[in-house]
């Protein structure tokens, strides 16, 4: 029976088979080793579009409900609660389900070969500060797999499979960041074998970076921390915080399109001494450009990240509405969450009973590893260790391709 190498991620799905003795990931979308964890529910054509082709509905102003970044709800409330969508009660579970099942038809379409079996990759830690939530958030990933019509279901750690994968020999340290955790593994290498010591998981990823950056940058010019008047006198407040932190949240921006709460930013309008930020604000509430203004600010993090500047372009808010985000910026809003992940590998060192001096190499993959904050420092805490690179988006696949056969 075959069975699937799947990494379903925050961000990016991939998945992925042996053929002639070497790992090979299937193009889940033309030319692309990676699909874009994304669903688009389709109000005209009644039904869903997935990876690319949703995200490009979703800018295309169709008409319909944009998710991204669904793995980040498992083990949540919002996982289980059933909500109306195209004329019928489903829970957030079964549109995982229906992502994956599209993956598992795609990959059986281009191999020739039926799945019933799967090894899916797995954060460590689902949620890092609740077991309970971690065992739920698995037994939920469990469900929606046997749901897309997988009867073996198996996981590994990502971390770990991402150890069977990546070159190199001696004692190395795995830091796989991606959109939702990070995840890091403590192995040996010798020869052609992967002896894993220990691994450990902390709930931070890139749709968090995304979130602290788009507070700090974005969300002001659409009022956070901006003063709202009283109905009565001349005091004001600031204004709620629970929105501006939603619409932050990959997550969560699907459901901050209520028109009770569309209604209280028009009274934000009325009372505020300023209501430009607030009418941007309404703007973005009533023409459902919450997506657009995450992308805005993904896009503006890898520009100053890659390229020394970067701007957070609100264009389609207000004509010319941008912030400029420099690298030294990038890195103050990050810093705290690079000390964080920085925390977790020595802690895992720790557990392994291990020196820092005894690491031969610090190898990153996920997507999120290539953020400067990340690597130094990392390469502060862990000083004597060389840095690696390794098929940074598809390195977690290739190892559950091999471990899978």
């Amino acid at each position: 029976m075959a069975r699937l190498g799947l990494d379903f991620g925050t961000s990016n799905t991939a998945a992925g088979v042996m053929a002639a003795g070497q790992p090979y990931v299937i193009p889940l979308e033309p030319g692309a080793h990676t699909l874009p964890t994304a669903v688009f529910a389709d109000f005209d054509r009644r039904g869903y579009v997935y990876g690319s082709a949703a995200a490009r509905a979703m800018r295309d102003g169709q008409e319909g409900r944009f998710m991204r970044a669904l793995k980040s709800i498992l083990g949540t409330a919002l996982a289980q609660e059933p909500r109306s969508l195209l004329n019928e009660r489903i829970t957030l579970i079964e549109i995982i389900a229906r992502f994956l099942t599209e993956i598992r038809t795609r990959a059986e379409t281009h191999t020739g070969l039926k799945f019933d079996a799967v090894l899916s990759g797995r954060p460590v830690r689902f949620h890092s500060d609740s077991d309970s939530r971690d065992a739920q958030a698995l037994q939920d990933l469990t469900t929606a797999y046997h749901m897309a019509g997988f009867t073996q279901v198996d996981f590994l750690p990502e971390p770990e499979a991402a150890a069977q994968a990546v070159a190199g020999q001696g004692r190395m340290l795995i830091v796989d960041i991606g959109g939702g955790t990070s995840d890091f593994t403590i192995c040996d290498r010798n020869g052609d074998t992967t002896h894993v010591l220990a691994s450990r998981g902390l709930r931070l990823g890139g749709t968090d970076f995304d979130r602290l950056l788009s507070l700090a940058h974005a969300m002001p010019l659409l009022g956070y921390g901006a003063q709202i008047g009283a109905e009565l006198g001349n005091k004001t407040h600031t204004a709620p915080r629970a929105l501006f932190h939603d619409l932050a949240s990959w997550e969560k921006i699907p459901f901050v399109y209520d028109p009770a709460l569309l209604r209280e930013v028009g009274r934000w309008v009325r009372l505020a001494p300023d209501p430009a930020p607030f009418e941007r604000l309404f703007d973005v509430l009533e023409s459902h450009l919450g997506h657009d203004v995450a992308y805005a600010v993904e896009a503006g993090k890898i520009a100053a990240n890659d390229e020394g500047a970067g701007l957070i372009r609100l264009t389609e808010v207000e004509k010319g509405l941008e912030a400029s985000l420099s690298t030294k910026a990038l890195n103050a809003v990050l810093q705290g969450s690079a000390d964080q992940i920085a925390a977790c590998a020595l802690d895992l060192l720790r557990d392994a009973d291990l020196s820092t001096d005894s690491v031969d190499q610090v190898v990153f993959v996920g997507g999120s590893s290539l953020l400067k904050a990340v690597r130094s420092t990392m390469a502060h805490a862990l000083p004597d260790a060389r840095q690696e690179v390794s098929a940074v988006f598809t390195a977690v696949v290739d190892g559950l391709a091999i471990a899978a056969e």
